[in-house]
């Protein structure tokens, strides 16, 4: 893997918000090049809720990096330190940290995207559903700031859970979200598949036809919703792939192309005006 940091500054353990009582931390990945405000992208690790960090996004970051986005790698409250709802309160004051920020980030407010890997696309799509949800939008800071976002890339996502009874087509059982203490109720909001409006922002889904943790029923069932409700969708089912490729080089090489071809579609300047009129919603 080409690494060489030649044309991205990265800036590692900003703090950008409070959990549980302590700091939360960021890597930030800018390109040397950038002239004016850029595009910014949130990137959000996989690891089941319970484990991995925002340093496994590093590749991600120089690569996506490289082509004039700002990478925010953002590390979010893991099951073992705070129960859900933390982790999704911690996407949503990394977002609104972005926003609030964007100027001194080289961001434009009005195009923020988010990508994540597993529990981390789970999470990037929730927070794509669910812009300024007072129940979602936590205490991290920055309260007031839109969390509404431009664009979402979710690699392997959990789009649905499943508590009791016969589940629902590509559901992961919710005992791995909430333990022993969930309910129907609460694994079905807590679901991507339960925010899908018309008013979803622009979706990349990308999953490899050999998951054998995430069906990939989770991404085809998601992906027929959003085009039902004419959202921007693209998905890719990729042949043979298991869970975590991601995560090997030479595939991270080629979906970040691919992500990057995404992303440079609808976060362009021509769909800046709508943009801003979300951003705008916070004071």
């Amino acid at each position: 893997m080409d690494d060489s940091d030649a044309r991205v500054k990265i800036e590692e353990g900003v703090v950008f918000g409070t959990g549980g009582g302590r700091e939360l931390r960021c890597d930030v990945y800018t390109p040397l090049t950038a002239s004016e405000p850029l595009p910014g992208v949130l990137l959000l690790h996989g690891g089941g809720w319970r484990r991995g960090s925002r340093a496994a996004m590093r590749g991600f970051g120089l690569r996506v990096g490289r082509e004039g986005f700002v990478c925010v790698a953002a590390e979010y409250r893991l099951l073992g330190e705070s129960p859900w709802p933390a982790a999704i309160h911690d996407v949503k004051a990394a977002i609104r940290w972005m926003r609030a920020n964007a100027s001194a980030l080289g961001i434009d407010a009005a195009r923020i995207a988010v990508q994540g890997n597993s529990a981390g696309a789970h999470l990037a799509l929730l927070a794509a559903g669910t812009p300024d949800k007072p129940e979602l939008e936590g205490d991290g800071g920055h309260a007031g700031v839109s969390s509404a976002l431009a664009a979402v890339v979710a690699i392997y996502p959990p789009s649905v859970f499943h508590f009791e009874g016969r589940p629902l087509r590509g559901a992961v059982p919710a005992i791995a979200l909430f333990g022993m203490d969930g309910s129907a109720e609460l694994a079905w909001q807590a679901s991507p598949q339960a925010h899908v409006s018309p008013a979803f922002p622009p979706t990349f889904l990308i999953h490899g036809s050999a998951d054998r943790v995430v069906p990939p029923s989770s991404s085809q069932c998601m992906y027929e919703l959003l085009d039902a409700a004419s959202v921007p969708v693209d998905f890719h089912m990729l042949a043979g792939l298991p869970h975590g490729f991601a995560n090997v080089p030479d595939h991270q090489r080629l979906l970040s192309r691919e992500i990057v071809g995404f992303l440079s579609r609808h976060l362009t300047r021509s769909a800046e005006p709508a943009l801003r009129k979300d951003a705008s919603a916070a004071p």
